[in-house]
């Protein structure tokens, strides 16, 4: 049995969860102070644990009743987890690329989308979650 490692394996937990439980206190243990978000829909870097948390929460939100990751690759400080979700129609294809420090907390999570489509869909239901 293959184990993960154990920053791969609570943000699993956090994305498995399906119910309406405000994510924001389980990525305070998962997310370092400085840690970087990069979106595919903002073009400079998100830096701190706050905007990151905001981004992901809302991400899991809009992306989370139907987030599926069907493969994965990691090493001993990374991961690239490969996603799909279901967005009004449109089916969103993706890449989380995450990066953790020695004491296990994410310091880099990059997030790829595609189509155009799915991403432009995607950051219209971003917005109006991050504004609410």
């Amino acid at each position: 049995m293959v184990t993960l490692p154990a920053p791969l394996a609570a943000w699993h937990a956090i994305a498995d969860r399906r119910d309406a439980t405000d994510p924001a206190d389980l990525l305070a243990d998962l997310l370092a102070h400085d840690v970087v978000f990069r979106s595919p829909a903002v073009h400079t870097p998100q830096e701190g644990r706050a905007l990151t948390t905001a981004y992901l929460s809302a991400a899991l939100v809009v992306l989370g009743p139907t987030l599926r990751y069907r493969r994965e690759w990691w090493d001993d400080t990374s991961a690239v987890l490969e996603f799909e979700a279901e967005l009004d129609g449109f089916t969103v294809h993706g890449v989380d690329m995450l990066t953790w420090n020695d004491a296990g907390r994410l310091v880099d999570f990059t997030v790829m989308v595609r189509p155009f489509t799915g991403l432009t869909r995607l950051m219209e239901l971003m917005a109006a979650q991050l504004a609410g």
